[in-house]
């Protein structure tokens, strides 16, 4: 979920070129579809524009967002949210965020031609989905790939929901039903040395994780998070079940601490959780990192085992241009990446554009600080 603050592009950047992004970067797209953002109506500017970002959109010809990346048989897909412009106003429930549809992205190498494959799951085709298709994860067992992603059921709750497929690009086909057990939003799917995958989810505010303090669904509750020196609300975690469709036991909280081993306070808005989780594992120890949201910083905390406790370690990304930032971090040819989104081609928060940089790390294993 992305909230407004109307933090607005640069005159150089909404001044920007597409005519230019697109010498920049080879994109195929494979598939139109209704739903794609033409690029007419992107800003054009000129190259002044191009040395303030760390990096360049990936793609340009429609606005994608929220960019969850693997590595599959050797190439790396993408898996983002597809932002489109519906005029509905802007709110902190992240109405205006009406997205209806996933394109999958591919390309072989980091800097390489990027692939669009088309739609690959549309809300008409979830039997259970009401509005808004949010950010998505993807994994792959036993032969079949299975893409997660979070919708508003008919009553307007968001759920997480699974489909699958046997190519990594889809097209995917969506399970009746949603995955019993979840809730809020950002499913982000991590599988261990060990063969076992976990599910991390939750989000604030208009991804309505405060609601859920109860166990059920509380329509009553507040539309915001608790405040104040009261512990954090967390991220879920589910360990998932051979079939990759069903939580293998209850979720549970994530925890995280500060260096003291006190859990983080709802008020200590520059370090809590508030979106966007993400799990990888480096020599040994799982990095949990996520969003802080209103802060619209990305973060993270280290753990000796995936469902943590997690303690928390520093800032990965300083904040974007646009309200905030959704990520993935992966590892191709000996590398470490993260993949991010900012509104460069729009200037707008519910228009976004996904790009990727180098992750770099210090020899203890933190994290070295990305200025955007």
């Amino acid at each position: 979920m992305r909230n407004p603050l109307n933090l607005k592009a640069p005159a150089a950047a909404l001044a920007a070129s597409l005519a230019l992004l697109a010498a920049c970067q080879s994109t195929e797209t494979k598939q139109e579809t209704t739903a794609t953002t033409a690029p007419s109506e992107a800003p054009k500017a000129d190259s002044a524009a191009a040395p303030k970002y760390l990096s360049q959109p990936l793609i340009s010809n429609i606005y994608t967002a929220d960019p969850s990346a693997h590595v599959f048989d050797g190439k790396i897909y993408i898996y983002p949210s597809h932002d489109i412009e519906t005029g509905m106003p802007e709110n902190d429930k992240g109405d205006h965020f009406a997205m209806r549809d996933y394109h999958i992205l591919s390309m072989d190498s980091i800097g390489g031609k990027l692939t669009d494959h088309g739609v690959a799951l549309d809300t008409k085709d979830i039997p259970w989905a009401g509005r808004q298709l949010w950010a998505p994860d993807a994994a792959f067992k036993n032969g079949t790939y299975y893409l997660y992603f979070p919708v508003k059921d008919k009553q307007d709750v968001f759920r997480i929901g699974v489909a699958t497929s046997k190519t990594p690009a889809g097209p995917f086909k969506a399970e009746a039903t949603p995955m019993a057990g979840s809730f809020s939003i950002d499913p982000a799917v991590f599988q261990d040395t060990d063969g076992k995958a976990y599910m991390y989810f939750g989000g604030l505010w208009g991804g309505q994780l405060q609601r859920w303090q109860k166990g059920t669904y509380d329509a009553n509750a507040p539309e915001k998070e608790p405040n104040g020196d009261v512990p954090a609300l967390n991220a879920r975690v589910g360990k998932l079940a051979a079939d990759m469709k069903h939580f293998d036991g209850p979720v549970q909280e994530v925890k995280i601490l500060d260096e003291a081993g006190k859990p983080l306070l709802a008020s200590d808005t520059k370090r809590r959780f508030f979106e966007g989780g993400w799990l990888h594992k480096y020599n040994g120890k799982y990095y949990f990192s996520y969003s802080t949201g209103d802060t619209h910083l990305l973060v993270y905390a280290v753990s000796d085992k995936p469902t943590g406790p997690f303690t928390y370690k520093g800032v990965i990304m300083q904040p974007v241009e646009g309200w905030t930032t959704h990520h993935s971090i992966i590892e191709k040819d000996g590398k470490w990446y993260i993949f991010y989104h900012d509104t460069q081609l729009s200037g707008k928060t519910w228009l976004r554009n996904i790009k990727v940089t180098e992750l770099k790390r210090r020899a203890d294993g933190s994290i070295e600080t990305i200025v955007p």
